[in-house]
């Protein structure tokens, strides 16, 4: 089977800045003219290929790829797979290659999605590898970020609680150190500080100005974002450690009342402890709006990804 003009997704820094702003412009231009894509990937099928448990990503995927015209297969968790019975991630892939026309994937090891896309000869999309990288997932923030703010430069963002596994936390580090004028105000435990190689190769190469703390009120009135994180108990070796950490940051409406009026509040989820309900109805509260994006900004990049294939 031939893999030329395959075009991958494994890490945000695959994309330019270009790339991210245009599919942010399609996304964009897909939330006004729905009807105008109903029909671009008639006859094209995505795989959804979920090796790990997901419900926003897998659906968000699939709604993505229906809304476009196309179908989809796949499976929802590793033990509904062959994997089960000992075949390979690779073989799989070489196998579901021949099934349909584009894959998304998620894994619980990092870098599976590069084994992946080694073995297909159809684009592979990386729907999130372990603690690693979840490059959708950022897409979805800076479409989110883009459409309340108006602009990805220029902003202080704090990002709370499980920055040590995070992948969303990871990839959009990656990803808005492109843009100017960016501040980050690291919140965790220490036991969860965002990791020393994304201190070093991430921040500091791109002399990018930040403060690690533990105190989220102390800088509140200072954020134009605010990312929560829970604390994911399948990243955790040790079960005594999780029940330690896990609601160690709970954001409330006291906690909210130093906030600008114009904070915008974001996470990734599925939330735990991390937001109380009551912060649902205040006018900040983005995360559900951030789900909804990921359907649009999907549908941008299965377009991408599938541009110029037959």
């Amino acid at each position: 089977m031939r893999k030329e003009n395959t075009r991958n997704l494994i890490d945000i820094r695959d994309l330019s800045t270009k790339e991210i702003d245009d599919l942010i412009k399609v996304a964009n231009d897909i939330i006004l003219h729905k009807e105008a894509y109903a029909h671009k990937c008639d006859g094209k099928i995505l795989a959804t290929l979920f090796f790990e448990p997901s419900t926003r990503t897998r659906l968000s995927f699939e709604s993505a790829m229906l809304r476009l015209g196309g179908k989809v297969l796949g499976f929802s968790e590793a033990a509904s797979s062959s994997t089960a019975k000992g075949e390979t991630l690779a073989d799989t892939i070489e196998t579901v290659s021949g099934y349909a026309d584009i894959i998304a994937m998620r894994h619980p090891k990092e870098g599976a999605p590069i084994v992946a896309a080694k073995k297909s000869f159809i684009p592979i999309i990386n729907a999130g590898d372990g603690g690693h990288n979840h490059p959708t997932q950022t897409l979805t923030d800076l479409l989110t970020i883009s459409r309340k703010k108006g602009r990805l430069e220029n902003l202080t963002i704090g990002l709370c609680g499980d920055l040590k596994f995070g992948r969303t936390i990871h990839s959009l580090i990656s990803a808005m150190v492109r843009y100017k004028n960016i501040k980050f105000i690291l919140i965790s435990p220490k036991e969860l500080r965002l990791p020393e190689y994304m201190i070093k190769e991430v921040l500091d190469k791109n002399k990018i100005e930040y403060i690690e703390t533990d105190n989220m009120e102390k800088y509140m009135k200072d954020l134009d974002i605010l990312y929560m994180t829970r604390v994911q108990k399948e990243r955790f070796f040790n079960e005594e450690d999780y029940m330690r950490l896990k609601d160690y940051y709970i954001l409330d409406k006291k906690k909210l009342s130093t906030a600008k009026e114009d904070l915008c509040i974001m996470h990734p989820l599925p939330r735990v402890n991390e937001i109380a309900t009551e912060v649902d109805e205040d006018e900040r509260a983005t995360y559900f709006e951030q789900a909804y994006n990921g359907v649009y900004i999907r549908m941008a990049l299965i377009l991408k990804c599938l541009e110029g294939r037959k």
